[in-house]
């Protein structure tokens, strides 16, 4: 005989949405304590919850949270990440000005991401949401989304932060961080990282966390630095000043400290306040440090006077993971670079190559 919780589970597909509405509502606290009867019977209750995102809104929102929920569970995972069907509801559901659940969506979608198989996410091409983007390319439509859509401006029920940490995963693989640093013909040829890396101080938590190991991820991609480090707007992604900015408070450098160092660095309000998170602090510091990885990038990273921020933000902080992080990147932008022969032809210096916290971004 079926327990009772077992025959709620069941109700989830049934006829009468009242009795529908009942079972998400009462089954939303289990798919926490016990995510594991959603996979009796082989998933059938994974299946249920997939249709009931097209259910009506309230019932929809419930069955979204119970699958960021059990999302963990590699086998609901792989259910869920390898479903075209699937996946396609979701994208036709967030890219829709009007969808109420869309943030819900986002939070599933940062999910699923721990699948490489949504790494076809890069590929995928669908119908153009008119209102929102130009171009077929799921991708696009998402990073339109997330820009569009900050503050509930796209769509009035959603900021869209989440999908910040779909970015930083979509940057773990090669063919995800060629597409952040590659121009896009449809959008005037602009670089996508140059649509992220404006957010690097936005009010929003998650949005900066998100942005800031997005970024991190594509630098470990060493033949696109000069890309990365070129102040050219028009072909380059001028990435010191969002990463360097969030690590400066309202302190005032010497004269022989700011020459040379970038003008959108210099001369801050006196209410300049640094980045509070310090894990976003490490995070943009193992980003300059894996921009080291070439003699070229090292020199530039001298040249515009990255010590004395990184001095300054080392006397500020109290957290020892920060601190390390700045000795690091000091030890490597200040040491000698005579007698050490040849660069390493695009290879990461051995400080990243040797350190597990300079590993891809995992941020869920």
């Amino acid at each position: 005989m079926p327990t009772e919780l077992e025959e709620l589970v069941e109700f989830l597909h049934h006829g009468n949405t009242q009795i529908r509405q009942i079972a998400v509502e009462n089954l939303v606290g289990y798919s926490m304590a016990q995510p594991a009867i959603f996979k009796a019977g082989q998933l059938t209750a994974v299946k249920d919850l997939k249709l009931l995102v097209k259910d009506y809104a309230p019932i929809a929102k419930n069955a979204l949270t119970m699958l960021i929920n059990i999302s963990d569970d590699q086998e609901v995972l792989k259910s869920l990440a390898t479903d075209d069907a699937f996946i396609e509801s979701l994208l036709l559901r967030i890219t829709n000005a009007k969808e109420p659940n869309a943030n819900e969506m986002a939070m599933l979608l940062a999910n699923l991401a721990k699948s490489d198989s949504m790494k076809r996410v890069l590929t995928i091409t669908r119908a153009v949401p008119k209102d929102l983007s130009t171009s077929k390319n799921a991708m696009d439509q998402l990073m339109d989304c997330f820009v569009k859509g900050a503050e509930g401006r796209y769509n009035k029920n959603a900021d869209f932060d989440y999908l910040s940490y779909f970015f930083a995963d979509m940057a773990k693989y090669p063919e995800g961080r060629a597409y952040f640093v590659t121009p896009q013909p449809h959008d005037n040829n602009i670089i996508p990282l140059t649509k992220l890396t404006v957010f690097t101080e936005h009010s929003s938590l998650i949005r900066r966390r998100g942005v800031a190991s997005t970024i991190k991820n594509v630098a470990f991609d060493v033949p696109s630095h000069p890309r990365l480090l070129s102040p050219s707007t028009s072909d380059g992604v001028n990435l010191l000043p969002y990463t360097l900015l969030p690590l400066m408070g309202a302190e005032e450098y010497s004269e022989e400290d700011t020459e040379g160092m970038l003008e959108d660095l210099q001369l801050l309000p006196p209410d300049k306040e640094r980045e509070k998170e310090p894990e976003i602090q490490k995070t943009h510091l193992e980003t300059l440090l894996l921009l080291t990885a070439t003699r070229e990038g090292r020199d530039q990273l001298r040249e515009v006077k990255v010590y004395p921020i990184v001095r300054e933000l080392h006397v500020h902080t109290d957290h020892d993971d920060v601190r390390d992080s700045c000795d690091r990147l000091v030890q490597v932008i200040m040491r000698d670079e005579e007698n050490e022969g040849e660069d390493n032809g695009g290879k990461m210096v051995t400080e990243i190559e040797d350190d597990e916290d300079d590993e891809i971004v995992d941020i869920l």
